[in-house]
C-alpha cells in the first residue's frame, strides 16, 4: 500500500473517533491563542490553562500586551518554563502585530513565524485552529510517529 493510501486510511479513522479535532489550550481569540501556544512550548496546556485566565482578564487586546512591560507580563506567566523569554516573545509579537498587521493576527505562516518566539509549529497552531487553514503542527513526537508509519518519511519535520 502506497503512503498516500495509508495516510487517507489513517485520517478516515482518526475523524471517526475525533470528527472535531481541537486543541485543549483555552482561548478567545487568535492572539490569545497565539500567547497560548507560545506559553506551551516546554509546558503542559494544564499549566498554561491555570496562568492565562489572569494574563487575559489583565491584558484584554494586543495593544494592552504592546503597551504592558515585559516585567509585568514576565509576573503573571512565571509558573511556566523558559517565562523571562516567552514575556518578551508575547510583547513583542504584540508590538509588531500593532506596528506591521493593524492590530490583527496575521493569517499566513511566513507573517506569523516573523513574529518573536514564533516558530513553525505554533504558527500551524495558530492557522488551523484560529483561521480554519488545513495545516498540521508537526513537533518531534508528530515527526517520529510519522516517520514510523512510513507516513512521512522525511528527515526533518518540514520535509
Amino acid at each position: 500500500m502506497d503512503r498516500k493510501t495509508k495516510a487517507k486510511i489513517l485520517l478516515e479513522r482518526l475523524y471517526k473517533i475525533w470528527p472535531n479535532p481541537k486543541t485543549e489550550l483555552n482561548y478567545t481569540t487568535p492572539f490569545e491563542l497565539l500567547v497560548a501556544v507560545i506559553l506551551s512550548a516546554q509546558a503542559t496546556d494544564k499549566v498554561v490553562n491555570m496562568v492565562t485566565p489572569t494574563l487575559f482578564s489583565r491584558y484584554k487586546s494586543i495593544e494592552d500586551f504592546a503597551k504592558a512591560s515585559v516585567e509585568e507580563i514576565n509576573e503573571l506567566v512565571n509558573k511556566i518554563n523558559f517565562h523571562k523569554n516567552k514575556a518578551k516573545y508575547i510583547q513583542g509579537a504584540a508590538k509588531q502585530i500593532m506596528e506591521n498587521y493593524g492590530g490583527k493576527v496575521p493569517d499566513s505562516r511566513d507573517a506569523l513565524t516573523d513574529l518573536p518566539g514564533v516558530g513553525r509549529k505554533t504558527a500551524n497552531v495558530v492557522l488551523n485552529m484560529a483561521f480554519g487553514q488545513p495545516t498540521m503542527a508537526v513537533d518531534t513526537h508528530i515527526f517520529r510517529i510519522g516517520n514510523r508509519l512510513g507516513l512521512a518519511p522525511g528527515k526533518t519535520p518540514e520535509q
